[in-house]
């Protein structure tokens, strides 16, 4: 029997479990300020991952619009800061 850390357990287990989009979801609101900036990241309403695809809601139209010009920076950044590809699309609500 093979032994495991317990980050290594933790990270087993999310992978097989439908908590992982959800913590990664609050990794991401974690870390949104640090990738995008304090002025996107006040406007920005919600964040959800659903799957691979992040779910990025806000109500400032301008903003919006920016942030669909950037999708492909977000998801290169996203993915990045986690050293593996979590997010494949981004959608702007």
């Amino acid at each position: 029997m093979s032994e495991y850390s317990l980050k290594e357990a933790l990270q087993k287990f999310l992978e097989g479990s439908r908590l992982k989009s959800g913590i990664q979801a609050l990794q991401i609101q974690d870390i949104w300020e640090e990738i995008m900036g304090k002025t996107i990241a006040r406007y920005t309403d919600k964040i959800q991952l659903s799957g691979d695809t992040l779910i990025i809601n806000t109500s400032v139209a301008p903003l919006k619009t920016e942030l669909v010009f950037q999708r492909e920076k977000i998801r290169q950044r996203i993915n990045e800061a986690f050293g593996k590809e979590i997010v494949k699309e981004v959608v702007i609500h």
